[in-house]
C-alpha cells in the first residue's frame, strides 16, 4: 500500500513540475524585425523563398517571450509543436510579412515552426498558436518602418547614417525607445540589422523595454539596399 502510495505520489509531482514547464511565466515580448537587405549583405549570404524575392520591407523574425534579467524561456512544450493547420488562414500574410531567407530556399514553414517551437510555446498560457501569430502580423501592420525611417530622411540606399538618429525616428513615430541590432557585410562595415520594439504580455501594446538586449553598433551605420 505505501508503494502504490508513493508512485502517485511522485506521478503527482512530475505532472506538477510538467504543467509548469509548460505554462512559465514571462515579462514581455521582443516584436524582432529584420532588413532583408542586411540579411543577404553578409558573408552568409542569403536565399530567397520558393514563393519569390520579398518586397523591400523589413520582415518579421519573432516574437520571443523575455524576463525582465535578461534571460528568457526556450522550447517550453514539446508536447504541442507546430502546426500549419491551425494558421492556414494566416500562411499568405506570412509569406508577405514574416518570409525566410535561409538557404536552402524554402517556403517558410520550417522558420515559422522554429519560432514556434522555441519561442511560442513559453507564451502558450496566453496565446494560442493562432494568435502568436497573428499577434505578430498585427503589430507589423501598425509599425511600418521603412515609411517612418523615410519620413526622417532615412532611406536604404546603402548610405551611413547616425544610429542615434535611426533611433530617434522610430521613438518619435512609435513612442518608445528602440534597441537597433547590427550586423557586418563582406567589408566589415557596420550595418542596420534588426530592430527590437517591447510589448506587453498581452502581445498586443508596445511598452518601454525593461531590459535592451546586448550588442553594439558603430556610430554610424549602413542602411543597404534590397
Amino acid at each position: 500500500m505505501k508503494s502504490n502510495q508513493s508512485f502517485f505520489i511522485k506521478l503527482l509531482i512530475i505532472q506538477c513540475l510538467t504543467v509548469v514547464c509548460f505554462s512559465q511565466d514571462f515579462d514581455f515580448f521582443y516584436l524582432v524585425q529584420q532588413w532583408p537587405g542586411s540579411y543577404c549583405d553578409s558573408k552568409q549570404s542569403c536565399c530567397y523563398p520558393t514563393t519569390g524575392k520579398p518586397d523591400a520591407d523589413f520582415g518579421i523574425h519573432g516574437l520571443w517571450p523575455n524576463y525582465r534579467d535578461g534571460s528568457y524561456p526556450s522550447n517550453c512544450d514539446s508536447n504541442n509543436p507546430y502546426d500549419e493547420s491551425e494558421i492556414s488562414d494566416l500562411i499568405r500574410s506570412m509569406q508577405e510579412e514574416w518570409p525566410t531567407l535561409a538557404c536552402p530556399s524554402g517556403n517558410g514553414s520550417k522558420f515559422w515552426a522554429h519560432e514556434w517551437d522555441k519561442h511560442g510555446t513559453c507564451s502558450e498560457s496566453v496565446l494560442s498558436q493562432h494568435q502568436y501569430f497573428e499577434a505578430a502580423l498585427d503589430l507589423k501592420k501598425d509599425i511600418d518602418l521603412v515609411q517612418i525611417l523615410k519620413e526622417a530622411g532615412i532611406r536604404a540606399n546603402g548610405e551611413s547614417y547616425p544610429l542615434h538618429n535611426i533611433k530617434d525616428a522610430i521613438k518619435d513615430a512609435v513612442g518608445v525607445t528602440p534597441w537597433i541590432e547590427c550586423n557586418v557585410d563582406s567589408s566589415g562595415n557596420s550595418q542596420l540589422y534588426q530592430v527590437y520594439l517591447c510589448v506587453d504580455t498581452s502581445g498586443k501594446n508596445i511598452i518601454e523595454c525593461p531590459v535592451m538586449p546586448r550588442g553594439k553598433c558603430g556610430s554610424r551605420i549602413e542602411f543597404p539596399a534590397f
